[in-house]
């Protein structure tokens, strides 16, 4: 049999190429090996660009069918291969899939400027855009040729030839470097180990920490000890409850000098990347990469992120001072150090709460075992939203962690999408939590295709005597990530590039913002909050301990975010290519925002997966900017009640379902009938 006979049997039976016999073509992961990603991708890009010659021979006038809605299909198997990949390498990485990513994502970004800087492709779509005042579009066909036209000319389509070599030449470098900078801060995070031999250095962990501690050290063969990682259920109850302080500051400096120097040392790729973002930029008639990316956001521009940034800043600093100040009082009292050291403030800071509330969030673990917070999420979706989930074993899935199930509308007993739920902790998982797409809603060459979306945690681990006791942190992440699910679920939009959460950035973290506000309701809570062993609900105490403290140490939560969103900004509006040092300049960017003296040891940048390893850059402000519309939002909810069906169907059908299909102004105005109340997140915080 000849070669080309060999790749033809090869790709015909390669799972990521060959139609999928489960249901709803979802992504057979059980035979998705990593020798069949770059024949995949290869196969689909070479189909993807006979699509677009096809379209390029077309006689016919370019219009928006064969044209605009022609290329919006070319590269959908691009996409899909595409989407699987990179999830992969998020959620279950390995050395072998690691060293796929700079070839992988060479193809990725060769092919997307092969299209985009293409003058025939760019012809076909200018003429459609020149013409578009006589055709009378409107909605979606209207929104689709603008996003078309405008992200040709934004990925260089009317630059010279030369200019064209240099761009293609940045987005393959940056296609590389940013799966390298996240590689490096997996690789520093699983590297460090905190090996505990003598138990007494527990003292002050929850018992379900020390618990979680043992089976981390047994399933690395050590019986006698107990392990703490980087892993945030391992890092977040030790830094709080640890007493002691040694073993505090050893872990801390150790979380914030993840890729900073060593062996995974990302100061040259933050380097490296910021500038050739600026470069690209540049290229393109920008000032920074900042005002590249603001040019299709909410804020617009760079000076508006800063003017909110300063509105925060001057809130949140004298705040977040004298949140500091009670935090250090109350140590004293403790006869604990003066002054206080960062890996000191969590720790006391929980002391305070308790010793002010008579209140410790450990006391809420037996409460929120994970069964019953997967069934109260599902609760709420169906209340809110009508929406139910059958569990499925159909579905293979790509760690046995995973579980997979069928979402649909209870009231037309109509397929809404595939929902995956990946909850714990591993090696081969990056930390956070995510939400994320195997297959967007929208068109595709066979028909309008509903969603594939999946949430990726870290959240504690069961132990061999209990169940995954969530903290209430870990409740709101889920709830969190279930906000972003349902904003992928529910969209019903025509176009995908239109759909569910491919909307301006500054928008996206409102519907996932929002939903956290039912975990601080009572009649939220009562829906799914059981002791584990006895069933008895959330005590009414505790629950009215969760609003009273939900205010506590808001000025210093809110000067941390603000803090990072001007470090982003620092990094992307301006020109950083002379910058030598990472620290110093990081010192310097964010020093407005400091409380206590920075640790030379320490640094943000380096770890800074939301912008040099995703795709926050000049946009983690987002996620206070979107407070602004959540924190307005939810005012109508309280006031028209928890559950109010005509509130919950208005959001439904002009947030979760229209995706980006208008401007998100246009889209919230329609739900709340104004802008939003710009004091409202002020209000909420108690920082007015």
């Amino acid at each position: 049999m000849d070669t080309q006979a060999n790749d033809t049997l090869d790709i015909a039976e390669n799972p990521l190429v060959a139609p999928s016999p489960l249901q709803d073509q979802a992504v057979p992961f059980d035979r998705v090996e990593v020798q069949h990603y770059l024949p995949a991708l290869d196969h689909t890009i070479a189909e993807a660009k006979a699509r677009i010659e096809a379209i390029l021979a077309n006689p016919a006038a370019p219009d928006i069918e064969n044209t605009i809605v022609a290329l919006e299909q070319a590269g959908q198997d691009v996409d899909r291969v595409s989407s699987v990949f990179y999830n992969q390498l998020s959620a279950q990485t390995s050395d072998e899939l690691q060293a796929l990513a700079a070839d992988f994502g060479a193809k990725s970004a060769n092919f997307s400027s092969d299209v985009s800087l293409d003058p025939r492709v760019f012809a076909r779509v200018r003429a459609v855009w020149d013409a578009r005042d006589g055709l009378g579009l409107k909605g979606e066909k209207a929104r689709l040729l603008d996003d078309t036209y405008t992200g040709f000319v934004r990925n260089g389509a009317l630059l010279s030839d030369n200019e064209k070599g240099e761009l293609r030449a940045i987005d393959e470098a940056l296609a590389k470097l940013t799966p390298d900078f996240q590689h490096n801060v997996l690789k520093a995070t699983n590297a460090f180990t905190l090996w505990v031999e003598d138990e007494d250095d527990l003292a002050g962990l929850p018992e379900g920490a020390v618990k979680a501690a043992k089976l981390a050290a047994e399933e690395r063969d050590r019986p006698e000890a107990w392990l703490i990682t980087l892993d945030a259920p391992s890092y977040v109850p030790f830094m709080t409850y640890a007493e002691n302080r040694g073993l505090r500051e050893q872990l801390w400096r150790a979380f914030n000098a993840r890729a900073f120097g060593g062996e995974f040392d990302n100061q040259p790729l933050v380097k490296e990347i910021a500038s050739l973002r600026f470069r690209r930029a540049k290229l393109l008639g920008y000032p920074s990469h900042a005002a590249f990316v603001l040019e299709k956001r909410m804020a617009e521009t760079p000076d508006a992120v800063h003017a909110f940034l300063d509105r925060l800043l001057a809130a949140s600093k004298p705040a977040a001072e004298r949140d500091f100040a009670e935090i250090q009082d109350h140590a004293r009292t403790l006869g604990g150090p003066t002054p206080l050291q960062p890996w000191d403030v969590g720790h006391y800071a929980e002391k305070l709460k308790q010793h002010r509330f008579a209140f410790d969030e450990e006391a809420l673990r037996p409460y929120f075992p994970l069964g019953r917070v997967i069934d109260g999420v599902f609760e709420h979706c169906r209340r809110l939203y009508g929406l139910v989930f059958r569990p499925s074993d159909a579905y293979p899935v790509w760690h046995p962690d995973v579980k997979a199930y069928e979402v649909y509308d209870e009231a037309e007993d109509r397929y809404v999408g595939l929902f995956y739920a990946d909850f714990f902790p591993r090696s081969s998982k990056r930390n956070g939590a995510w939400m994320t797409t195997y297959r967007d809603q929208g068109l595709y060459h066979d028909g309008v295709k509903r969603p594939h979306v999946a949430i990726v945690c870290n959240f504690t681990k069961p132990t061999a005597d209990r169940p995954s006791l969530l903290s209430y942190d870990e409740v709101r992440t889920f709830f969190h990530e279930m906000g972003h699910a349902l904003h992928g679920l529910l969209s019903r939009c025509t176009y995908r590039s239109l759909g569910g959460t491919n909307v301006y950035w500054d928008f996206v973290e409102l519907p996932s913002q929002i939903f956290e506000n039912w975990v601080q309701q009572k009649d939220g809570l009562d829906l799914f909050a059981g002791h584990y062993q006895t069933g008895e609900k959330l005590p009414a105490d505790l629950v009215e301990k969760i609003r009273e403290s939900a205010r506590f140490m808001a000025g210093w939560q809110s000067l941390r975010q603000t803090s990072f969103a001007q470090l982003d900004m620092a990094w992307h509006d301006g020109d950083p290519t002379a910058i030598a040092s990472v620290p110093e300049f990081e010192r310097s960017a964010t020093a407005r925002a400091q409380v206590l003296p920075p640790i030379p040891e320490a640094n943000s940048s380096s770890g800074f997966s939301h912008i040099f390893g995703g795709g926050y850059s000049a946009g983690y402000y987002s996620y206070k900017w979107a407070e602004v519309l959540d924190a307005d939002a939810f005012e109508l909810f309280q006031e028209k009640g928890l559950f109010d069906p005509a509130t919950a169907r208005s959001f439904k059908e002009n947030v979760l379902e229209r995706g980006g299909t208008e401007h998100p102004m246009e889209l919230y105005k329609r739900f709340r009938g104004r802008e939003p109340d710009q004091d409202a997140l002020l209000r909420r915080d108690g920082l007015m």
